[in-house]
């Protein structure tokens, strides 16, 4: 049974690295819940077992979030920050730095790729609007709403399983990290500017005539702005971080009143709110806290640690496991990354995954669920971003910002 389980686990994380499986329509989630199908059904692990080894914190907390997120985009205010921060009378250098700080910030509470998903296709628009090329502010904005994303707990999926996982202090974790999340967002900043000067400062009189594609944004994108709608959404999400601030209280369950409070609604249907839940990375983390729980009751990951060590590679070692982290999430993303690290490291490792493994996401376009939302809306609006655009910004605002965290991990 131990060789059925690692079969098993090495064919999931393939689909991992890979998006899927090859000559079948799986995605990451479909092939991390088919495995999880594979070894109930072999009875690897029992129902009991695979139910329990869920955290459901994290579930809860992710859920929750998901809908507090889908409060602000139905109430249009992700496409209101886009409109505003597009309308400053700001030279491209000065609203490049906008966008950095705004999206950042958003990240940081709202989540990485709802942010993206959101704020994309209004950017692309805006940027018509102005006779600016689209293209650097695209990539500043998938490289700065991931960096940001890693400032709090609740940034990403992954920071979520860390902070539940390790029971780490919402106000601690933030102060420990701003310092380095701050310097890459600088960094990611300059370099942009630096970079893409030539098309950051071109003025054309119409980018979308020169792409050949008409300049509004698809119908259905740009979602009418309710200032009560946002500001109830707001109002809880400010009530659910001075919960996570000051009162011992279980962040999940917090999390979910808030949700409910926003359930309540007499504009905003459920059925709406409900659609924007993100149900497909809630059945990715269940499908593989169910792989992982089998492959560690097997005694494997013991024993592959026990030699590494033995061989000098300690992964509660923060430099061994900042490499370990960097790879790992470069080839199987992020979350799959962190939760196959979490159970092996230390248990002061929290901050350096929750860095290394968010801001590594920004090296390749496929490191990151946000990088892919931000290509695919580009794509629908006519602007291409292929793995050698986003690589040319992608890879020096990752080097740039692991050489921060580096520096502050070691003067830490």
């Amino acid at each position: 049974m131990p060789d059925f389980v690692l079969l098993v686990f090495i064919l999931v994380y393939l689909g991992m690295v890979l998006g899927g499986l090859p000559f079948l329509q799986l995605d990451r989630s479909g092939v991390a819940l088919l495995g999880a199908i594979a070894l109930i059904a072999a009875e690897a692990v029992s129902v009991e077992a695979a139910a329990q080894s869920i955290d459901l914190p994290t579930i809860l907390l992710l859920f929750a979030f998901m809908v507090i997120s889908a409060q602000m985009r139905l109430a249009g205010f992700y496409d209101a920050v886009a409109r505003r921060l597009a309308a400053l009378r700001i030279g491209p250098a000065a609203l490049l730095g906008a966008l950095v700080a705004v999206s950042a910030a958003l990240s940081a509470v709202f989540s990485n790729d709802v942010v993206c998903l959101a704020m994309a296709p209004v950017l692309v628009d805006a940027c018509r609007r102005r006779g600016r090329d689209a293209l650097p502010f695209l990539l500043a904005l998938a490289c700065s709403a991931n960096i940001g994303s890693a400032a709090t707990l609740i940034g990403n999926p992954q920071n979520m399983l860390i902070g539940a996982r390790l029971q780490l202090p919402f106000g601690g974790y933030v102060l420990q990290v701003i310092t380095p999340v701050l310097a890459s967002l600088a960094a990611t900043w300059a370099l942009v500017a630096w970079l893409m000067r030539g098309r950051l400062h071109a003025v054309a009189a119409s980018a979308a005539a020169a792409d050949g594609v008409p300049a509004a944004a698809p119908p259905g994108e740009d979602l009418p702005f309710s200032r009560w709608q946002a500001a109830k959404g707001l109002l809880v999400a400010l009530a659910v971080l001075l919960c996570f601030l000051f009162v011992p209280w279980p962040r999940e369950v917090v999390a979910l009143a808030g949700a409910g409070v926003l359930l309540l609604s007499r504009r905003l249907h459920s059925r709406d709110m409900l659609g924007l839940v993100d149900w497909q990375l809630l059945v990715l983390f269940m499908g593989l806290f169910v792989v992982n729980h089998a492959l560690q009751a097997t005694g494997l990951p013991e024993a592959l640690v026990r030699q590494l060590a033995d061989a000098g590679w300690r992964l509660d070692h923060p430099a061994t496991l900042f490499g370990a982290t960097f790879v790992l999430s470069n080839l199987v993303s992020n979350v799959p990354a962190v939760m196959l690290l979490l159970p092996l490291a230390g248990p002061d490792a929290g901050p350096l995954l929750a860095l290394v493994s968010t801001l590594a996401g920004n090296l390749l376009i496929v490191g990151s669920i946000a990088n892919i939302i931000v290509v695919d809306a580009a794509a629908r609006h006519g602007v291409a971003i292929d793995w050698r655009t986003h690589a040319r910004i992608g890879v020096p605002v990752t080097l740039a910002s692991m050489a921060i965290c580096a520096a502050w991990l070691a003067w830490g």
